[in-house]
C-alpha cells in the first residue's frame, strides 16, 4: 500500500496516496459543521455559528476535531482498514511548536496505529515539488505567510519570517471594502470568500491600481437567494494589500521586501541560489496578475537583491502553488518510507513522541 500523504492546512486539507505527479485526489474544507444530538445538520442560516476549525493560522488547534476530520479522510477517502493502516507523511508549517509536532505523531500511532510516520517542513517540499533542494518560498496562505529559506534541504530558520496574516484577512478586508460600496446587503462570509476567488486581481503596479481606483469597470455576482451586486475596484484592494500592508492598516513591508530583507540576514555566499530559486505557494499567490506583478516588483527593488521565481516542470499538474507542498510530500514518501528513514511503531513505543524532532527535523 502507497504512503498517504496529508497537507492540512486553515482552509483546505489536500490528501491522496503518494503519486508525486498529479494534483492531491482528496481536496476539502478544513472547517467542520457541528451536528445537532440527533445527527442532523444546523440550520444553514446559523452554519457560521457553529463552524469548527481544526487548523488555525497553519496550527492544528482543536485536536477532537481534527481526529474526526482525519478519520473520515483515512477510511473513507482513502479507504483504509481499521486494523491494517499503512504509512502516513505529513506536510509541517514553518515555526510549528514542538507540541504539536508530539501531539500530531501521539495521535497518529495510538489513535489510528499507523505502521510508519514522517513529517516535514512545506518549504522544503514546496521546493522538492520543482527539483529544487535550495531556495526561497513565499506561502501565502489562509491564515499566515511564511517566507522561509531552503539551503541543501535545510530550513534557516534563524532567518526565516512567518507573518499571522493570510487569505482570512484579505477576507475580511474585501468584506470591509464592499460594505462601503454596497452597504444595503448584507453578505455572509461564505459569500464574501467565494467573490475574493472568483474576482479578485492584483494590479500591475502602484499606477495601474489609483488607475483601477477610479475605473469604472464591474463585474456582476449573484448571490445565493438571487439578488445581484456589483463588484468593481474592490477586486484590485485584495492583491494590493499584499504589496501594501498599510492597506490593512499594518506599518509593515511588502511581500517582496519582506523577502529580500529575510534573504540579506543570511551569508551573502548563499545569496545567488536563494535568489534564483524562488517559489510562490499558496491559493492567493495564483491570483490573476499576483505573479506578474511580484517580478515586477522585484525588478524595481533597490537592493542589489533582486529575487527570480521558479517555473514549475511542465510535467507537474497545473496549480502547482496551491498544492505544492502535497506534491513535494508525495516526492518524499516515495524516499523515506522505502528507505526506512521514518518512524517506526517500534521508535515510537521506545523513545514516546519526543522521536519526531530526532527523526523528521
Amino acid at each position: 500500500m502507497e504512503a498517504a500523504v496529508i497537507d492540512a492546512g486553515s482552509k483546505l486539507l489536500k490528501a491522496g496516496t503518494a503519486v508525486p505527479d498529479q494534483s492531491p485526489p482528496i481536496i476539502i474544507p478544513t472547517q467542520m459543521q457541528r451536528t445537532l444530538e440527533d445527527g442532523s445538520s444546523a440550520d444553514n442560516s446559523l452554519l457560521e455559528d457553529v463552524c469548527v476549525d481544526p487548523v488555525v493560522r497553519g496550527f492544528i488547534r482543536d485536536w477532537d476535531a481534527m481526529e474526526d476530520l482525519l478519520h473520515y479522510v483515512l477510511y473513507t477517502g482513502l479507504e483504509w482498514e481499521e486494523g491494517n493502516e499503512g504509512q502516513i507523511l505529513f506536510t509541517d508549517p514553518l515555526c510549528t511548536p514542538k507540541a504539536v509536532r508530539e501531539q500530531l505523531v501521539q495521535l497518529m500511532f495510538e489513535t489510528f496505529n499507523v505502521s510508519g510516520f514522517y513529517a516535514s517542513e512545506q518549504a522544503i517540499l514546496s521546493l522538492y515539488a520543482v527539483g529544487r533542494i535550495s531556495g526561497c518560498t513565499v506561502d501565502i496562505g489562509h491564515g499566515k505567510i511564511d517566507i522561509a529559506l531552503v539551503i541543501e534541504g535545510a530550513v534557516q530558520h534563524i532567518a526565516s519570517r512567518r507573518f499571522e496574516i493570510g487569505g482570512t484577512d484579505l477576507t475580511k478586508l474585501l468584506a470591509q471594502e464592499l460594505s462601503k460600496s454596497i452597504p444595503h446587503v448584507n453578505l455572509r462570509v461564505s459569500d464574501i470568500e467565494l467573490m475574493k476567488e472568483k474576482y479578485s486581481c492584483c494590479a500591475e503596479d502602484d499606477l495601474a491600481y489609483a488607475k483601477a481606483q477610479q475605473s469604472s469597470d464591474t463585474e456582476q455576482h449573484v448571490l445565493p437567494d438571487g439578488q445581484v451586486i456589483t463588484i468593481g475596484k474592490e477586486r484590485y484592494t485584495v492583491g494590493e494589500a499584499l504589496f501594501h500592508p498599510s492597506i490593512l492598516g499594518l506599518e509593515a513591508h511588502g511581500i517582496v521586501e519582506q523577502l529580500v530583507r529575510t534573504i540579506s540576514t543570511v551569508s551573502s555566499e548563499n545569496h545567488r541560489q536563494l535568489l534564483e530559486n524562488t517559489v510562490l505557494c499558496g491559493g492567493i499567490t495564483s491570483m490573476p496578475g499576483f505573479e506578474d506583478r511580484f517580478q515586477k516588483e522585484s525588478s524595481l527593488c533597490s537592493s542589489a537583491i533582486r529575487p527570480s521565481l521558479v517555473k514549475p516542470p511542465e510535467y507537474m499538474p497545473e496549480q502547482l502553488t496551491q498544492y505544492s507542498a502535497w506534491v513535494g510530500g508525495a516526492i518524499l514518501a516515495k524516499v523515506v518510507f522505502p528507505q526506512n528513514q521514518h518512524i517506526t511503531k517500534g521508535d515510537y513505543d521506545e523513545t514516546g513522541p519526543s522521536i519526531v524532532h530526532r527523526k523528521c527535523f
